[in-house]
């Protein structure tokens, strides 16, 4: 994913969500929103377009895992 942010699968997107940010608070419609482990109201967004994740949504998951890691 960090070497090329496009034609990720939707589904490989989530689960990498799931694995370090828990279940979403919202699923099941066309976004999942994942909340995010510092203060605030900070969130991912992530979109199912066909079956792919959108290139944008994933450098916004790899961000907020970087900076989860450096915590």
């Amino acid at each position: 994913m960090r070497k090329n942010q496009q034609n990720i699968a939707y589904n490989d997107l989530y689960g990498v969500c799931e694995h370090y940010f828990g279940k979403p608070r919202q699923a099941g419609t066309s976004h999942a929103v994942f909340r995010m482990p510092w203060a605030g109201d900070p969130r991912v967004n992530i979109q199912n377009d066909k079956g792919k994740a959108k290139a944008y949504q994933v450098r916004q998951v790899l961000k907020a895992i970087d900076k989860k890691e450096a915590m």
